[in-house]
């Protein structure tokens, strides 16, 4: 039975306004929504956690960027209110990467500001942890954490925090140290054969119910976003630049690869199956990650753009009507269920700067 032309075109402009791309003036809305939403939380019911914890440290970093690109005083206001707060200090285990996260935001409104006790604290701190001779393994056993960058998430904590200290001191030390410790992890986390890393050691030889080997998507999705994060303070010279390069197009080929028909990538990236429902941490830095190679000229538009586009629509698809960004993985290390009201601020912060990069992204193509 034909179908009447009426029907046909009807169908033709709802699958049009479906796949409609994002304008950057849309994605600066839903932007501001998510990011007004968990100020008001902060606000009405406090943090679940203190103003210095790693988790929060990882939503300041989306709110930079949002301010980067939205340009509304009100959220670095609310950061400096933060830093003021905090006396521009880290967390109270002093070497952990986990507790100096903060301090990217730090140096981040430093080269705004350009107030000296910004970055004080964590330059005295930065310059003690350097001074150590970091040559234990990193195998997780006897405190290592607190000591070494011995788990793939802490490549988003530390690394980048000495990189922005970096840029904001005019200082190589800095770099220097980041790159150098980086590579320290990744020859002993990174698996070669799948391009991905191992949470930590605990996982060598773990599997998935299927049998593959145990990735997890937000820790991976830490690994992406802190190479980004290192690339964007990196002189074009810099003499391990290439090396970081090399390594983030390895994982961009791989995460690329493992995008799901919805969009998003789900807690196990080789076990999707046993994890069917979207996760939007590691999605959203996953699209903060490579909407940024796009953008700088390391990955081509015309492979990844329909990625990134995919992976945007389904995080804001994950947006409640309030502002509330939901299927959240919570704080853990390892693959796990998640549901549409799972919420947590480094979710926001993930999607926070993926669309600071996907605003870019609009504002250069189209």
């Amino acid at each position: 039975m034909k179908k009447p032309l009426t029907f046909i075109l009807l169908a033709t402009i709802t699958m049009q306004a479906v796949y409609a791309k994002p304008k950057p003036d849309s994605i600066l809305r839903i932007m501001n929504k998510v990011a007004d939403w968990q100020l008001h939380e902060w606000q009405a019911h406090g943090a679940r956690n203190p103003k210095w914890f790693w988790t929060m440290g990882a939503c300041y970093a989306g709110y930079v960027a949002l301010n980067q690109v939205g340009h509304n005083p009100k959220y670095f206001n609310e950061l400096r209110s933060i830093g003021e707060t905090l006396k521009w200090d880290t967390g109270p285990n002093r070497e952990m990467a986990d507790d100096y996260c903060v301090a990217q935001m730090y140096s981040q409104l430093y080269a705004v500001d350009k107030r000296p006790q910004m970055i004080a604290r964590f330059k005295a701190l930065a310059d003690s942890i350097m001074a150590r001779p970091h040559t234990e393994s990193l195998e997780w056993k006897n405190n290592i954490a607190s000591r070494e960058w011995a788990w793939c998430d802490a490549l988003f904590m530390g690394p980048p925090a000495f990189a922005y200290l970096s840029t904001a001191t005019s200082d190589q030390k800095y770099l220097d140290f980041a790159a150098k410790m980086w590579f320290k992890t990744t020859d002993y986390l990174f698996d070669k054969d799948e391009s991905l890393y191992f949470r930590d050691s605990r996982f060598f030889t773990l599997k998935e119910k299927n049998g593959q080997k145990i990735f997890w998507s937000r820790g991976n999705g830490w690994v992406m976003a802190g190479l980004v994060r290192m690339l964007s303070n990196m002189p074009a010279n810099y003499q391990s630049r290439v090396h970081f390069v090399y390594l983030y197009k390895k994982m961009a080929e791989k995460i690329a690869k493992l995008q799901n028909a919805d969009g998003t990538w789900h807690a196990a990236l080789l076990d999707p199956d046993s994890y069917p429902v979207k996760e939007t941490s590691g999605t959203g830095f996953y699209c903060y990650a490579l909407a940024y190679g796009i953008n700088n000229g390391l990955l081509p538009y015309n492979k990844y753009h329909s990625i990134v586009e995919k992976a945007w629509a389904a995080l804001v698809a994950s947006v409640h009507a309030d502002g509330k960004l939901g299927n959240v993985q919570q704080i853990g290390e390892k693959p796990e269920t998640v549901t549409n009201d799972d919420t947590e601020v480094y979710g926001v912060g993930a999607f926070l700067l993926a669309g600071s990069e996907m605003y870019k992204l609009k504002l250069k193509y189209h």
